[in-house]
């Protein structure tokens, strides 16, 4: 199974930079995307042979996430049932035959870290929601978890220790969520890769010199650990300030 998560920072954009001719090429299973910055009534966009779950946030413009999977799951649901946390669309649960899929968008801290209060609680709460999942089966998670874990998941981790994303706070409520019971797939496959990012700022050639966070996921319950095939990145996939990253995984 082929499992592909992009933060497109806007699809209608993103449809505009080559979205679909990636879309079309990878010929995923499942198609997760954040940041949609729109409603699905929105565009017209055509996605045949996938079925089609989209969650956005009331304010119009602004996060958003969808699920595109050629096959139907058992039973979808959105948000974590907490009402402050559940109106800016950043969760999709898509329950399979062996396995949920939890394609999320986490908060980001903000500049002056105005929102990390309230991503401490985030973190606690989701955490919560995917270990009270894994009781039924297990679970894998990808999106934009908006944090770089270690220093390797970054080009330049010292000036950055009290910028929103690598914070101490925010690295031990990831390292809290993996010791709870979860794999890091590309780290798993790859502990030791340097320059291996997913995100790059817009300002001063970020991209260009390869000056990058990793901060977008695949992570699974650790009794899938056996069961995982490759884990990837595709920083040459342009459309947006994250490419994609996928996950190869023997399961149905």
């Amino acid at each position: 199974m082929n499992l592909i998560s992009w933060n497109v920072n806007g699809l209608r954009a993103c449809m505009n930079k080559g979205f679909m001719e990636f879309f079309n090429a990878i010929d995923a299973d499942v198609f997760c995307i954040q940041e949609s910055k729109m409603q699905r009534d929105q565009a017209s966009f055509d996605f045949p042979r996938y079925e089609e779950y989209w969650n956005s946030a009331q304010k119009k413009g602004y996060s958003g996430v969808a699920i595109f999977s050629k096959t139907k799951p058992l039973s979808v649901s959105y948000d974590m049932g907490i009402a402050h946390h559940d109106l800016e669309g950043r969760i999709i649960t898509a329950e399979y035959k062996d396995f949920y899929l939890v394609n999320v968008y986490t908060p980001n801290s903000k500049r002056e870290l105005e929102r990390l209060e309230y991503r401490m609680e985030w973190e606690d709460d989701f955490r919560a929601f995917v270990k009270n999942l894994e009781k039924t089966k297990p679970v894998v998670i990808c999106g934009d978890l908006n944090v770089a874990h270690k220093e390797i998941d970054l080009k330049n981790p010292k000036t950055n220790r009290r910028n929103a994303g690598f914070t101490d706070e925010e690295r031990k409520k990831f390292s809290k969520l993996l010791d709870s019971g979860f794999t890091d797939t590309f780290r798993y496959f790859y502990p030791d890769k340097e320059g291996a990012y997913s995100w790059w700022s817009y300002m001063g050639k970020a991209r260009e010199n390869n000056t990058g966070w990793r901060i977008d996921y695949f992570l699974c319950s650790q009794i899938l650990d056996s069961r995982l095939k490759d884990a990837r990145i595709y920083p040459e996939i342009m459309g947006s300030d994250h490419c994609p990253v996928g996950l190869e995984i023997d399961i149905s």
